[in-house]
């Protein structure tokens, strides 16, 4: 599998996916770390890339989401957008609202 089909698989079978620098509980960067404890705040789980372990999506990914920067957030197979769209989304409650309408309660996190 080539990384492009890769990043649509992953995109695809993931409700809430968020590529980052670094993983949620060890990011990378204060982007990625913001990003990661936003979600976090949200209380569903989501799944997560480590763009510095993957330098193959790090490269293709910004190409093939238009988006060049990192983080990235994909709810439901959207480009939500990067730290400082999530952290508008956060402070306005729409960040909880969508992550809620994408994780069924049964994969509720604490």
């Amino acid at each position: 599998m080539d990384t492009l089909e890769n990043i649509k698989q992953q995109i695809a079978e993931n409700a809430i996916l968020l590529y980052m620098k670094g993983s949620p509980n060890a990011p990378q960067c204060g982007f990625s770390m913001r990003s990661a404890q936003a979600l976090m705040a949200c209380g569903k789980r989501f799944a997560y890339v480590d763009v510095l372990a993957n330098p193959d999506i790090r490269t293709e990914l910004p190409k093939h989401a238009n988006w060049p920067t990192f983080p990235q957030l994909w709810i439901n197979g959207e480009l939500i957008g990067g730290c400082d769209i999530i952290m508008e989304m956060y402070e306005s409650g729409e960040l909880k609202t969508a992550v809620d309408e994408a994780a069924p309660e049964s994969e509720g996190g604490e």
